[in-house]
């Protein structure tokens, strides 16, 4: 199948606009979620003649290491097909409190020589009451093929000062449909949005959520969820050692490294365009920060790798580098949809 999408399908999907041929992709997976039958036996012949051994994160069990990364299914639109590609995981998103449009197009953009995507969406999404509404008429926690996590971004109109009740304001209305809730904090492409890593703003952004959370407990039928934060890759080591030090001080539950870049190595110090890089570019930076985070966390902070994972031993080096979860995008636009299900079978078969 991976021949054929990049000898056949790619060359088609690439000859359109970057983000109608994305669109493409969630129309397509968003109408192979209606039909269960078929995601179910596409689940089975993508799984065929593999041991499966749930992984155990967040408190949660996981079919396999491998997730679909936040920035594809923004709307919840596409997510319940997603095992029947491979993936042991979703993240939607991300999520705003607002509905937005996001930044001008075009806001994507490939660079096939280098097996990369500079984007500058800016979080076009439905808004939080959107996203509620349509998750709460899909299958809930507890009754998933596979988990869903939620991405949570700050609106573009919110304020450095206003965040937190944005923040809250999303969480109160997506935590009773997520599995997990990641907070992002290091997309590019909204304005101020990565000042929230620096250490005052990050810890009244943490502690507020987490006391939210634990409020959960409180009301019945609510539980509290696991918390994770997304971080940038270009921070400093230093940085990366406060961002953990809040995060032990407010029991988060895991981080995500890395998100895109702003650094344009190589082939890149020319290009213009502005906006986060991913893909091919991205896999040493993001890997030499897991594996920063682990040894600085003795392995026991979870870590969700994403970042330059174009071929299974990419995805290998990240869980030697110390993570226990992967997540793909990039990658997919290059290997097709059944990347998951490949990257997915190999680190099983690494695994015996």
């Amino acid at each position: 199948m991976g021949r054929f999408y990049e000898k056949i399908v790619r060359p088609t999907l690439f000859g359109l606009d970057a983000e109608h041929a994305h669109e493409l992709a969630v129309d397509s997976l968003a109408l192979l979620g209606r039909l269960p039958p078929l995601c179910r036996a596409m689940e089975a012949w993508v799984n065929r003649g593999s041991a499966a051994r749930p992984v155990r994160c967040l408190g949660l069990d996981f079919p396999n290491r491998v997730g679909l990364a936040a920035g594809f299914d923004k709307n919840a639109r596409a997510w319940p097909a997603a095992a029947a590609l491979g993936f042991g995981h979703v993240e939607i998103g991300t999520v705003t409190l607002l509905r937005q449009p996001g930044n001008d197009r075009p806001r994507l953009f490939r660079f096939p020589a280098q097996e990369a995507v500079i984007n500058r969406m800016g979080f076009n999404n439905d808004g939080a009451e959107t996203v509620s509404l349509r998750l709460a008429k899909q299958p809930g926690p507890g009754q998933r093929r596979i988990p869903l996590g939620v991405n949570l971004g700050k609106s573009k109109v919110a304020s450095l000062d206003q965040a937190v009740n944005d923040y809250l304001g999303s969480f109160a209305r997506l935590a009773d449909h997520a599995d997990y809730l990641v907070l992002n904090v290091s997309s590019p492409n909204t304005p101020d949005l990565r000042k929230l890593q620096d250490e005052d703003r990050l810890r009244e952004l943490l502690g507020a959520v987490s006391r939210a959370n634990r409020a959960r407990a409180e009301t019945p039928g609510k539980v509290p969820k696991p918390i994770v934060l997304k971080i940038a890759p270009d921070l400093t080591f230093r940085q990366i050692d406060t961002v953990l030090g809040v995060i032990d001080e407010f029991g988060i539950n895991g981080i995500i490294a890395t998100n895109t870049t702003l650094e344009r190595p190589e082939a890149f110090a020319a290009v213009g365009q502005a906006g986060g890089l991913s893909g091919g570019p991205l896999r040493r930076k993001s890997t030499e920060i897991i594996n920063f985070l682990s040894r600085a966390t003795e392995g026991k902070l979870p870590i969700i790798a994403v970042g330059g994972i174009m071929d299974p031993s990419a995805a290998a080096e990240k869980l030697d580098a110390g993570a226990t979860l992967v997540q793909l995008y990039t990658g997919l636009i290059y290997r097709g949809p059944f990347f998951a299900a490949e990257v997915a079978r190999a680190l099983r078969h690494r695994e015996r």
